[in-house]
């Protein structure tokens, strides 16, 4: 574990493998078209000249852009340690500032990783997307007042079920006005269930791998994070969620707020289980959400999710130009910068629709004659006239990993040859591997080889399994953290680097301690009806201490008006209709049960102060929750 006190170990430089590869990438694609940084100037009205938002009183940052300034000037050319591709990313996303999209329209971009969007009513502001935490949101509707004349906030939209969409609606909006009918907050059906479950049944892991995917934990600087590809980085502040109080159904839905007519396409199973873009036709704008963006986005992300459906992707887009295509005059989504002229949208998401299409009809072509994920991924290619432009480059998914993505989708994650249908894990295999590849020396003098070589991709398979054979094997840890290090300096993709960068660090300076995100925010955990709330806990049921117990228990959530039958049999927890016979019944508030979820107050605090109150066997409650897991955040990824 990294200690407080620490010295940690420097990055090294690039190697000339490295410098040759990324100076490749400058005489491959078109770097004198400029139109993306006109594109992203355009309309620009003002900037704070210092971009940091503190978090608490104590000085802590929830935002700072300014540690990105420090490197990232447009007139710079990109360092040797990082892909040339990339860093005009970067350079593109620290145009930051509020701007002026259309008459009415305006956003303020650079306060987050996503963009606060503000469309002007008639008597005050309806919100796209209000960034991730509190501070920011807060901090970007503050300056749009402060240069445009304050407004009250009409409505907030989400356009869809993922945190830096909605987690800072508490620092624009007071819960007690959406309750009063002051302020809407408009979602896609089905929002709701999807923004809680991903973020606590599969949170923890998630949560952790996103530390690898955004370089969260990464020095700013070219050795560094330098871009995430759909902006710097996420803030760290304060995470909320107001539930809706209107959803959106179908499209060609219309809501009328404060004067604006909003027409709604509903995509979900798109970018995101539950999304929407929305059309204006009083300004002949479309709002694109996140389903077209400037690169190519995930199809799995590697944080981990459900694989989203590249087809009904490419599908939804086909649809936005036969509904909206031609009464649009500018489009503009939730990160990055907008588009104007018709002409121009339209080739835009023509090629973003085929982008999905080919990677999604190609991957399936190549798994039809036989080929494997990998086999696919390493000789899948875009035809020049989708890859040479801009916007689906892979800065945030690659073709690579998405291509892989479709064929999980469709094969899972058995590749059909019998030595992989019940391989060893990776602890065992690796041992096997050294073993057969002449001990470890022997695998460090090759390694070291082909390092100097710039072997990259081999030198990392080969020595993952001196790490997993011996993890106590410093030198090895070193050379693979070497090795990450320079294809993290190549790589294209913002969460590539990412992921390369981080394992390099742990390997060099052990697992950090501090510096997590929590999803499951208390916001969200009291959120959860009570089925979600019980299906979290039954992932949460150690299987093999509940083995051999039963334990039933009868749940009287007062507040609710709700009650169910909890069973623990058979290792497993099922929950229903009450039960005709239990341990013992336990009445409460969901309010009471969330706050000894979030640690609040213990069992038997709530208990003294008569918030629980238990009758029959008063012992069945406690085993219940000793039977609880809670999930270690800092779990080892690049080390067994």
């Amino acid at each position: 574990m990294v200690q407080a006190q620490q010295t940690l170990v420097p990055p090294k430089p690039a190697t000339a493998a490295t410098i040759a590869a990324n100076k490749a990438v400058l005489s491959a694609l078109p770097f004198n078209d400029k139109s993306d940084f006109e594109d992203a100037q355009r309309g620009f009205i003002a900037a704070p000249s210092i971009l940091q938002i503190a978090k608490d009183s104590d000085g802590t940052i929830a935002w700072d852009l300014e540690s990105f300034k420090n490197f990232i000037t447009l007139d710079k050319a990109a360092p040797d340690s990082v892909n040339p591709s990339l860093w005009r990313n970067a350079q593109l996303n620290m145009i930051n500032g509020l701007f002026k999209v259309r008459d009415r329209i305006y956003q303020v971009r650079g306060f987050d990783i996503s963009n606060l969007t503000l469309i002007q009513g008639d008597k005050g502001w309806i919100i796209f997307d209000p960034l991730i935490s509190a501070e920011t949101a807060r901090a970007a509707l503050a300056f749009a007042n402060e240069k445009l004349g304050k407004r009250p906030v009409s409505a907030v939209v989400y356009s869809h079920s993922h945190a830096d969409h909605y987690g800072g609606v508490r620092g624009i909006v007071d819960e007690a006005d959406v309750k009063a009918g002051k302020v809407k907050i408009i979602a896609p059906q089905g929002f709701t269930e999807h923004a809680i479950s991903e973020n606590v049944i599969a949170g923890n892991v998630m949560s952790r791998r996103a530390i690898y995917m955004y370089g969260a934990l990464l020095p700013r600087n070219a050795f560094g994070s330098v871009n995430s590809g759909l902006g710097q980085s996420n803030s760290t502040g304060t995470a909320g969620l107001i539930l809706p109080s209107e959803f959106v159904e179908k499209t060609g839905q219309v809501i009328t707020v404060d004067g604006v007519k909003m027409v709604f396409q509903m995509t979900p199973g798109t970018e995101a289980p539950a999304e929407m873009n929305t059309f204006f036709p009083q300004f002949r704008a479309m709002w694109m959400a996140e389903n077209s963006t400037n690169t190519m986005h995930n199809i799995l992300t590697l944080r981990g999710a459900q694989v989203r459906d590249a087809l009904k992707w490419a599908g939804y887009l086909n649809e936005t130009i036969n509904l909206y295509g031609k009464d649009v005059d500018v489009k503009f989504q939730s990160h990055h910068w907008p588009q104007w002229g018709n002409a121009k949208i339209i080739d835009y998401w023509k090629k973003q629709r085929d982008l999905y299409k080919y990677t999604h009809d190609q991957s399936v072509n190549l798994m039809n004659k036989g080929f494997t994920g990998p086999e696919i991924a390493e000789q899948i290619q875009l035809p020049p006239e989708l890859d040479q432009f801009w916007p689906n480059r892979g800065y945030y998914g690659t073709l690579r990993h998405n291509s892989r993505a479709v064929y999980q989708r469709y094969m899972g994650w058995y590749n059909g040859n019998p030595s992989d249908l019940n391989d060893l894990p990776p602890e065992a295999e690796a041992k096997k591997y050294i073993e057969y590849m002449g001990g470890e020396a022997s695998v460090m003098k090759h390694a070291q080889a082909d390092f100097d070589k710039g072997d990259y991709r081999w030198v990392a398979k080969a020595l993952k399994h001196v790490v997993f054979a011996n993890p106590e094997n410093k030198e090895a840890k070193n050379l693979l953290a070497d090795t990450y290090e320079q294809l993290g300096y190549q790589a294209e993709s913002g969460p590539w680097r990412g992921v390369y960068l981080q394992g390099a660090f742990e390997l060099r300076n052990g697992v950090p301690t501090a510096g997590g995100i929590n999803s499951a925010s208390p916001d969200t955990i009291k959120a959860m009806p009570p089925e979600m709330l019980f299906d979290y806990l039954a992932v949460r049921l150690n299987g093999p201490k509940a083995a051999g117990k039963k334990i039933f228990l009868n749940i009287d959530f007062t507040d609710l008006k709700k009650d169910y039958g909890l069973a623990v049999e058979n290792a497993v927890l099922n929950y229903g209709k009450p039960l005709a016979q239990a341990d013992a019944k336990v009445t409460l508030s969901k309010a009471t049960l969330d706050a000894i979820q979030l640690k609040e107050v213990t069992l038997e605090q709530a208990i003294t102060k008569g918030d629980i109150k238990i009758e029959g066997r008063r012992e069945a409650l406690g085993e219940f929750l000793a039977l609880l897991d809670t999930f270690p955040f800092w779990f080892n990824i690049v080390t067994p």
